[in-house]
């Protein structure tokens, strides 16, 4: 992969740990709508809610995130630990 695609996909990305389970995730906020997320472990292994899913049969590949997750990226925004570009 080219440097420029590198920095392009990982530019802005920031650890964050989920309240609830504390599985580790790379995220970024390109606006108050646009939300990435890295997974940094198997998802299905890490979150209980994830892991949930997967027991159920759904296809967890399919799956954005848990509110979970989504809820301490909210929080997470409050508190100044990430940032929406202007």
């Amino acid at each position: 992969m080219k440097p420029e695609t590198v920095e392009f996909l990982t530019a802005g990305l920031r650890p964050l740990n989920c309240r609830a389970c504390g599985t580790c995730v790379l995220v970024k906020k390109s606006s108050m709508q646009h939300t990435s997320i890295q997974w940094t472990s198997d998802a299905s292994r890490s979150c209980p809610v994830f892991a949930e899913q997967k027991a159920s049969g759904a296809q967890t590949a399919l799956l954005d995130t848990c509110g979970n997750l989504s809820e301490s990226i909210e929080i997470a925004l409050k508190d100044g630990l990430l940032e929406v570009p202007e």
